[in-house]
């Protein structure tokens, strides 16, 4: 109990810490919170609410860096990083192991976040002191932060340790393994009852919380990673058709009008990040470095001098590129292709390709390690492509053209609607469209797992030269991650259901 009430505290004055300059979630601390006083008002179980965010949002094994992306987006044909060393190296390589296993991190923090979330839920429950309102915000903002955890875990490692109850850290720590199907269908059930809970939208200076299109996007993608293309259609259809979220008619300026359209109509969510008070540091592992610019090393002082003319520098890691596969298929005049592939800039050929959506050169706006660009999650062309995925899976694609034609309506000029498929070439289809719509955006390598080619995808997929090893690496088990080893030592519950470790050991 003395470790619960002390997380408690913690969680609570970190989220003043990180967000006190910040109208999203500003916060006055009146008094030293007590154990016994503890959720008086619907601003203390906010501000607990808060902390949660701070988790995903700060953590480098989450969303802040690239930790949840090393999951999703490394070890595909799509990504991979530029030199041997740094993030993403063994993820990229598939040589993971038991004993060389970066993602122990990502463990302990969702199950942070799953037990954070946890005791809100129960102390908000009977609460005098929390208005209706307020429970139903709370509750539903928990039982999202929570779904979102248990999507990552059940990705990541497939079965795992389940509940959903404030349990004393004796009873969490000789819990086994649990179908990893039942949590994802106890955590459907969760977020339908959190789009009943969650409002349509925001304010502004609450702009980042998770809505009730927020959660029915998380349902949409727990039903994509189960196959469940019955509701994964009628799920995406009703936030295409009833939410308030709609189309960009330029795709770059979805991510290019930084900082002043950041909350634009077709992000469904994402983390809201600010320069100087709520920083991140995954930008700088798209930008350049200048060190590793231009092609031509004497053409290095130049470039700097245009950079610099512009308020702009090649100051990232530059560790996140597209693999040469991407470089030479994805389709030349297809608009999208410069903001997720170039090879030039200010007229300078680069060694490297980088992906100009994800980057930021603005050294005012959004300098080395001090990044207020926002993370995006969840868009809406990901609904629109999920719609017609589930459609032709369902029909043929007679009825799914409305839907990936939609999205490319503004990748090419003039238009390149799609028609006359069979329901494997749309497929196919749909498989390219996902690449070049959501490059970078942390769905490839579910995408490749869930349409169980992961194995021979990376096996024809040409990497850079420091990581062609990985298509001699790659195995089936890699559809998984192992769990970290320390974990077993703290709870050898975990090995009885499976002994090989999801076929590591």
């Amino acid at each position: 109990m003395k470790k619960t009430v002390f997380k408690i505290l913690s969680v609570f004055f970190l989220s003043l810490m990180l967000f006190g300059c910040e109208e999203f979630l500003k916060e006055e601390p009146k008094a030293l919170l007590s154990p016994n006083n503890f959720f008086n008002s619907d601003d203390e179980a906010k501000a607990y609410i808060n902390g949660i965010y701070s988790t995903y949002m700060f953590n480098s094994s989450l969303y802040n860096v690239v930790g949840i992306s090393k999951f999703y987006e490394f070890g595909t044909d799509l990504i991979n990083p530029n030199r041997y060393g740094g993030e993403g190296k063994d993820f990229s390589k598939y040589t993971i192991t038991e004993g060389n296993n970066p993602t122990r991190g990502t463990w302990q923090n969702l199950y942070r976040v799953i037990q954070d979330c946890n005791i809100v839920l129960n102390r908000i429950e009977e609460n005098e002191n929390i208005t209706a309102e307020g429970y139903k915000q709370t509750r539903g903002e928990a039982l999202y932060l929570r779904a979102l955890a248990y999507y990552h875990a059940t990705n990541i490692w497939g079965n795992v340790p389940f509940y959903v109850e404030d349990l004393p850290i004796e009873e969490i720590m000789v819990l086994g393994r649990h179908d990893k199907g039942q949590i994802q269908q106890a955590m459907v059930a969760d977020l339908q009852e959190a789009q009943g809970l969650l409002p349509d939208k925001y304010s502004t200076n609450e702009d980042g919380r998770a809505t009730k299109w927020v959660a029915a996007t998380l349902e949409a993608k727990f039903h994509m990673v189960r196959g469940d293309w019955q509701n994964m259609k009628n799920k995406s259809i009703e936030i295409i058709n009833n939410s308030w979220h709609k189309l960009l008619d330029d795709y770059g300026s979805i991510f290019n009008d930084y900082p002043l359209n950041e909350f634009n109509d077709e992000i469904i969510w994402q983390f809201n990040y600010a320069k100087d008070v709520a920083q991140q540091r995954r930008t700088d592992f798209f930008t350049p470095r200048i060190r590793d610019e231009p092609k031509k090393t004497s053409d290095r002082n130049a470039l700097k001098g245009d950079l610099s003319a512009r308020n702009e520098a090649f100051t990232g890691y530059g560790l996140a590129i597209p693999t040469p596969t991407v470089v030479n298929t994805f389709p030349e005049d297809d608009l999208r292709r410069p903001w997720n592939v170039t090879t030039t800039y200010l007229g300078y050929d680069l060694k490297w390709p980088y992906i100009p959506k994800l980057w930021n050169l603005d050294q005012l706006n959004s300098p080395r390690s001090n990044h207020g660009d926002n993370t995006i999650v969840f868009r809406l062309a990901d609904i629109y492509l999920m719609a017609a995925e589930a459609e032709n899976e369902l029909n043929g694609p007679a009825g799914a053209y409305q839907y990936i034609n939609k999205v490319r309506e503004r990748a090419f000029e003039p238009d390149k609607p799609l028609a006359g498929l069979s329901k494997e070439e749309f497929r196919l289809a749909i498989r390219d469209e996902r690449a070049w719509e959501l490059m970078g955006e942390d769905h490839r390598r579910i995408d490749l797992i869930r349409w169980g080619i992961l194995v021979e995808t990376i096996q024809n997929t040409q990497y850079n030269p420091s990581f062609k090893e990985a298509v001699n690496n790659v195995r089936a088990h890699h559809v998984l991650f192992p769990i970290p080893i320390q974990e077993f030592d703290l709870n050898p519950a975990l090995l009885e259901s499976d002994p090989t470790n999801n076929g590591y050991r």
